[in-house]
């Protein structure tokens, strides 16, 4: 369902604090009404905790939904009989994975999004891009993985799109050296889950009859931390390692989540992850769920105004972040920057992709 008007054509980074609470407020208070007039599961959940939209002032106020009650409930604000798509979480095996109901108009507004915030760091100009996949990954009908959202979805930045990896998830040698060959002397661009792009380069370095050149190339990555973490891989370790393999230096990871699909926050030049003017953000205090203070660590929240076609717009995550300013990052971007820190204690393990085999 398409609520809003958005100009996507503006930086997505332009709305000040001042600005952004109240214009924040108003759309996602609109998208509350909505889908608790729309969505039966959602409604309901609004009037057993007496949801009163005359008591709200500000976008903090608003009602939130946990992330892993869309691995439980399917929640749809679509009218009977509507065309959509399914597109589902990652998760490792075992584990439920959130089903989310995408109509049309929605993907369109999500991927438009996508493209604004992508194209404040990619650029506007399309370059060829290697992806760190199979080319099954792609390979759906009704239903979609975040890994495959993630690819379709920054392929609009790249031409010549070339899958590093073969059926059995191991590099293919020959097709990474035959872009390098035709691409490599002007700049790539390089996208992969986090997991995968540090599984690739790892083997690379154990190639040592070659030496694959990367550096006129831009890394984007994106989810797969926890896998890492468990191996004591820091951001710090990651960034360091992919410069000694193959010399590259432009490497941005980005915060995403299947339940929020072009509502990216990607990550600044000085290691900042950004809130854009689609999208908000707040931290929780764990023991009463109070909104905690800019330095202060807890539970991510996150606000989307895309979600039309279900009531995805207002999520606790299973994260847990920090807040480290508002409007006055040195890359110039205004809104809210942050750090994720890792996984809650405890929490569901959701993945993000970090289990090829689940997808």
């Amino acid at each position: 369902m398409l609520l809003f008007d958005f100009d996507f054509s503006e930086s997505p980074y332009q709305e000040d604090k001042a600005v952004k609470d109240i214009k924040f407020t108003e759309k996602l208070m609109l998208l509350t009404s909505f889908h608790q007039k729309n969505c039966l599961y959602y409604g309901e959940m609004l009037k057993a905790v007496q949801y009163k939209k005359e008591s709200i002032s500000h976008y903090s106020e608003l009602p939130f939904l946990p992330v892993g009650l869309l691995k439980r409930l399917t929640l749809s604000s679509l009218p009977e009989g509507a065309l959509y798509k399914v597109a589902s979480s990652s998760g490792t095996s075992g584990t439920n994975k959130s089903r989310i109901i995408l109509d049309g108009e929605t993907r369109i507004m999500q991927q438009k999004a996508l493209t604004a915030i992508g194209g404040d760091f990619l650029g506007k100009k399309r370059v060829p891009m290697l992806v760190i996949d199979r080319p099954q990954t792609i390979e759906y009908e009704n239903g979609f993985s975040a890994r495959t959202a993630g690819i379709t979805g920054f392929s609009i930045f790249g031409k010549n799109r070339t899958f590093a990896l073969k059926e059995n998830m191991m590099p293919d040698y020959e097709k990474i050296q035959d872009f390098l060959y035709r691409y490599g002397k002007e700049s790539f661009f390089v996208f992969g889950f986090t997991f995968l792009v540090w599984n690739f380069f790892e083997k690379l370095s154990e190639m040592k009859e070659y030496y694959f050149d990367f550096s006129n190339g831009m890394i984007v990555h994106g989810g797969g931390w926890k896998r890492l973490a468990d191996k004591a891989v820091s951001r710090t370790d990651f960034q360091k390692k992919l410069k000694e393999i193959a010399g590259i230096t432009q490497i941005h990871d980005y915060y995403g989540m299947a339940e929020q699909t072009g509502s990216i926050f990607m990550e600044c030049e000085y290691g900042h992850l950004h809130c854009s003017d689609f999208s908000g953000i707040m931290i929780r205090k764990p023991e009463d769920f109070s909104v905690a203070k800019t330095g202060e660590k807890g539970i991510i929240q996150t606000m989307s105004l895309l979600p039309g076609s279900y009531p995805g717009h207002n999520l606790l995550t299973e994260d847990e972040g920090v807040i480290l300013g508002e409007d006055d990052c040195p890359c110039q971007r205004k809104g809210v920057y942050f750090q994720v820190l890792g996984r809650l204690k405890q929490a569901e393990i959701r993945g993000c992709s970090d289990v090829y085999t689940a997808d």
